[in-house]
């Protein structure tokens, strides 16, 4: 049911449309550092897309009545999906879960099946949801905000582990940032500005097939607040060395997402890493050398500090 598609195949405060109080607060988060499993209530956000009673998608709540997720995740009618919210366990029991329909969703009109570029789509629900401990919105990086390479990042989702099997107990890891320019090593000419990257350059902890649409998310400690960065879209195998995944960058569609859920919108809040980004002098050169073996290369990695 993977529907996170590999590669070739999800600061200040700016404006309050919805204060920063009512969405995502520290607070309402008890991650255990270091841990696989999450706790319950841990990500209130974190919704699950189902079909015939299958995990698919993943998706975050952003408001009362409306869910972000991935385009690439609405292959199918959206009379036939159901959106679990406050669930820990994908396939139950949940005694804090509720289910909601999907009345309308709008993809944006833009979204490129090919590249991946502008890979969002808002899910209304067929009614509103009460917040509670167990579901709750959670905040998006609103316009301008920039994040640095190897800024602190945390995906959650019920994807594929690493043994292949799909996990009962929502998964949470924590990845660092991966600036654009690095990440076009792995996807050359694939990386527009509408993507952010994140992943560990050894590997080995990272996302899978079944996350896609899914939120990366980092916590915004002067506003007190998570913030919802960008959107599960694509990757190369599973947390392979060297390979980010590739996500929508939340903070490119403010205004699309305000025009789209009108009157029930959610909070945005401006966040901008501090210092330098290494990224801005990342260069990567790749050199062949005719006298060695055909077709033997290496990459030689430059960063500078100014």
């Amino acid at each position: 049911w993977g529907m996170l598609w590999e590669y070739g195949v999800a600061g200040l405060l700016l404006w309050t449309i919805r204060s920063p109080s009512s969405c995502a607060s520290l607070s309402s988060n008890n991650r255990i550092i270091g841990g696989d499993d999450a706790s319950p209530g841990e990500w209130p956000w974190q919704v699950t897309l189902q079909l015939d009673s299958n995990h698919f998608c993943g998706g975050s709540l952003i408001s009362d009545q409306w869910v972000l997720t991935a385009a690439q995740c609405l292959f199918t009618g959206i009379g036939r999906i159901t959106v679990f919210l406050g669930r820990h366990n994908v396939s139950g029991p949940n005694p804090n879960d509720v289910s909601r329909k999907v009345e309308d969703a709008v993809c944006h009109p833009d979204y490129d099946v090919f590249t991946f570029d502008n890979d969002i789509c808002l899910l209304k629900l067929s009614a509103p949801v009460n917040f509670t401990d167990y579901i709750y919105p959670v905040c998006l990086a609103a316009a301008n905000s920039t994040f640095h390479s190897g800024t602190s990042s945390w995906v959650t989702g019920w994807g594929v582990t690493e043994n292949g099997t799909l996990p009962d107990i929502l998964q949470e890891v924590e990845v660092p940032v991966v600036g654009n320019n690095e990440c076009e090593c792995s996807y050359p000419s694939g990386i527009t500005d509408n993507m952010i990257c994140s992943g560990h350059r050894q590997g080995g902890k990272g996302i899978c097939q079944g996350d896609g649409g899914g939120s990366l998310l980092i916590e915004d400690r002067n506003n007190s607040v998570w913030l919802q960065i960008g959107i599960l879209s694509f990757t190369r195998g599973c947390a392979l060395p060297m390979i980010p995944a590739g996500y929508t960058r939340v903070s490119r569609y403010q205004e699309w997402i305000t025009d789209v859920t009108g009157t029930s919108q959610p909070g945005f809040v401006r966040f901008n890493s501090p210092g330098v980004d290494s990224d801005e002098v990342f260069v990567v050169f790749l050199i062949k050398y005719e006298s060695l073996s055909a077709g033997h290369s290496y990459k030689k990695k430059i960063t500078e500090q100014n």
